[in-house]
């Protein structure tokens, strides 16, 4: 296992700043997921610990050696493809060994790393199929297996399930964990799908126009997001973002105008009376009852009037607007025979709201 640190990397093409200033540092056997939109950089900044593409500025280190100027194929780190990108005139073994046939190692040697990698994996089975005869699950797993045999101080992945189908992305995501567990490799992982993220990581580093905007535990970034974009970005469906208006603000609480009515939470605010705000609310945590019913325990958001229900089996999501026209999502448990034009009480509890400054930060702890 081996650490890795980033410090005031950049990376710039021409004129156009890709990553700007990055500071990270990975631990030992840690598993950390890059995620955020197409085009935040987080593929070229997985390149660039790679050696495939050179750092502007700034140090990278593996292992506390600076590694800037190293090779790829010295820096002891192994990358899988989102393109499997495996030899189709070879078969599994070949595909797994030639890497390591290339750079003379015994043939003993050779043949023990890839039948323990194919364990691993669960693939002995397939050792003698060509590319064409595998299942796009197993291709990926053969990809992997190439880059367990030359046994690497660290392993890069990126965005290695985005060609997979949905029932396939699960259960290979389930087989990375696992192969985490079992090996514990330091491990670094790219995808734009914030579950991957949720799922897999140990730590997630959020990024946005090449800067990491937040970097914790996947609960840490659901629970207390630093900004406006986190929060967005994680949890699915999305944070509903509702304008509210400071009508007063004390030492320990804030009123706000929402809807046409106020609600009050216990947390103050750096602001003053008439001051915009934001209202982050995920849909999992609002509570709805038929109108007229008197909510639980916390905010009252008003009345929601639903306009399309999406029934998911174990979870019921309907979206629609407040009484002010803004829109809201609301994700229940369940089945629940809620159709569009019903009318419905609102509520959520005053420790699950967020509140955002105009410069869209996060107000509080």
């Amino acid at each position: 296992m081996t650490s890795l640190a980033l410090k005031k990397v950049t990376k710039s093409f021409g004129a156009v700043d890709v990553i700007r200033g990055v500071d990270l540092d990975i631990a030992a056997g840690e598993f950390v997921v890059f995620v955020g939109p197409s085009g935040c950089g987080k593929s070229t900044l997985l390149r660039m610990i790679a050696g495939l593409e050179p750092i502007t500025s700034g140090d990278l280190a593996v292992g506390g050696a600076r590694m800037n100027e190293v090779a790829a194929a010295r820096r002891g780190v192994a990358m899988v493809f989102q393109s499997y990108a495996l030899y189709p005139h070879m078969n599994v073994y070949k595909n797994m060994s030639f890497g390591l046939e290339t750079a003379k190692m015994p043939k003993p040697e050779i043949d023990t790393r890839v039948r323990k990698a194919a364990d691993i994996l669960q693939i002995t089975h397939l050792l003698d199929r060509k590319p064409k005869q595998l299942s796009g699950g197993q291709r990926q797993r053969v990809a992997i297996g190439r880059a367990i045999v030359r046994d690497p101080k660290i392993f890069l992945f990126d965005e290695p399930l985005s060609n997979l189908d949905a029932e396939l992305r699960v259960q290979t995501r389930v087989e990375i964990a696992k192969l985490h567990a079992d090996i514990g490799a330091t491990m670094i992982y790219v995808t734009h799908d914030q579950v991957e993220a949720m799922t897999l990581a140990d730590r997630i580093v959020v990024l946005r126009a090449g800067v990491i905007e937040q970097h914790g535990s996947p609960l840490d970034i659901y629970n207390k997001p630093v900004n406006r974009f986190v929060a967005g970005f994680i949890g699915s469906p999305k944070m509903n973002f509702l304008s509210v208006a400071v009508a007063a603000s004390q030492d320990d609480s804030v009123v706000l105008n929402l809807a046409g009515k106020q609600l009050t939470l216990p947390q103050p605010v750096p602001v003053g009376q008439g001051a915009p705000l934001t209202l982050g609310v995920r849909p999992e945590h609002i509570v709805a009852e038929g109108a007229g019913g008197v909510s639980p325990d916390g905010v009252s958001l008003g009345t929601f009037t639903v306009m399309h229900v999406e029934r998911l089996g174990g979870q019921t999501i309907a979206y629609g607007n407040l009484d002010d026209r803004q829109t809201l999502t609301v994700a229940l448990d369940g089945q629940r025979s809620i159709a569009a034009g019903d009318k419905l009480s609102v509520s959520i509890p005053a420790e699950r709201c967020h509140l955002f400054g105009e410069d869209e930060r996060r107000i509080g702890g």
